[in-house]
């Protein structure tokens, strides 16, 4: 199915502000939010658009791949929207608390102490400027919290179960009386967890949670550059009494070439040549990042002249064609000098003499 535009979706102009961006998802959100439309398929699909239209747009990175390259850069830096409601309602819970107060909508979110998502986790990788040019599938490792194998994530050892706590009766919060104000605050017996453990795991120490070293596969598309993320779905710190789990954001940093430097999506690089191959013209052969190609250098070429070789630099994110490789020539002053060369150049040099003397007629009659 075709994706709509996100400005689209939202109303808004493509050079909108954060203010107007984030005004106009709440709008939206609060006309096609399930609770208020229940039964509803069409505003469900019309919330979860709008939200994912807002993920994009408030976040300045997503925003610009997006203005650049489309539904398809995201999709290649491995942006793949919302699992789901609980997913949208964990990011944006900021937002849907200002609409409807603490209690939520339709009891959706009236137990906020219920479940919990879990919190987003960072990973820094470095890669190559190859890397960058054509994707790879890389391994990497990360230190994170997982569910305890042996409760389960419960909390509580095998043969038991978490009790309802008997000061909040499950509802994880208490009431409290401050003057003429009933005040709801945290149940300090469960912490909000609304249960108790009697008997904690004893792997885990009733947390629920073991810290252990996961292996996992990232996926990095052709035409990456430093500062780009990828997301991991599910795969960052677990939820709090069985809430979703947070993602893991693979944040990218190409290291500098030390031959080729990138432009956008062209490749420049600079390659010495001789005075006769300046003066004469030649055929070189010069490195890619795809192996060596010929390259023609035309007679009378200057020292900093570019030439251009077509289809050898970065690919584009939404994979349709590549940059440029970009040859700056350098026209090189030998050092050392046989007597041949020397005697020749000497040549050269009364040559260049004889037509710097009708030069300086030229130049004088100028002035005459």
């Amino acid at each position: 199915m075709t994706k709509r535009d996100y400005y689209e979706i939202l109303n808004i102009s493509r050079n909108a502000s954060d203010d107007e961006i984030k005004k106009s998802y709440r709008q939206m959100a609060l006309k096609y939010h399930p609770d208020r439309n229940p039964g509803d398929s069409e505003c469900e699909e019309n919330f979860k658009e709008a939200s994912e239209a807002y993920e994009v747009l408030r976040d300045s990175q997503k925003r610009e791949l997006y203005d650049r390259y489309g539904h398809d850069g995201l999709k290649n830096s491995g942006f793949s929207g919302f699992s789901g409601f609980e997913d949208i309602f964990s990011s944006f819970g900021d937002i849907f608390e200002d609409f409807f107060g603490m209690g939520g909508l339709g009891g959706r979110r009236r137990n906020r102490s219920s479940a919990r998502r879990g919190s987003d986790l960072r990973y820094d990788l470095e890669i190559t400027l190859k890397d960058a040019a054509f994707g790879l599938e890389k391994d990497i490792e990360v230190k994170k919290n997982i569910a305890c194998s042996t409760c389960n994530g419960s909390g509580a050892e095998p043969g038991t179960q978490a009790q309802t706590c008997a000061t909040c009766h499950g509802q994880g919060r208490v009431m409290q009386q401050q003057g003429f104000f009933n005040v709801a605050t945290t149940c300090p017996r469960c912490r909000g967890t609304g249960t108790t453990i009697a008997s904690p795991c004893k792997k885990c120490r009733g947390t629920g949670k073991t810290l252990e070293t996961k292996t996992l596969k990232v996926k990095i598309p052709p035409g990456v550059e430093t500062g780009m993320k990828l997301k991991l779905t599910n795969e960052g710190e677990p939820g709090e009494r069985s809430g979703p789990q947070g993602d893991l954001y693979v944040f990218l940093h190409v290291a500098e070439d030390s031959f080729f430097q990138r432009h956008n999506n062209d490749i420049v690089c600079q390659i010495p040549i001789s005075f006769s191959q300046a003066a004469l013209g030649a055929e070189i052969e010069v490195p890619t990042l795809y192996g060596t190609e010929k390259l023609r250098i035309p007679k009378g070429i200057q020292s900093g002249d570019l030439l251009s070789i077509r289809d050898k630099g970065i690919a584009h994110l939404n994979g349709r064609g590549r940059g440029d490789q970009i040859v700056q020539v350098l026209v090189k002053t030998p050092g050392k000098l046989t007597r041949k060369q020397e005697e020749l150049f000497r040549q050269l040099a009364e040559l260049d003499q004889e037509s710097d003397e009708d030069k300086k007629g030229f130049i004088q009659n100028l002035f005459n």
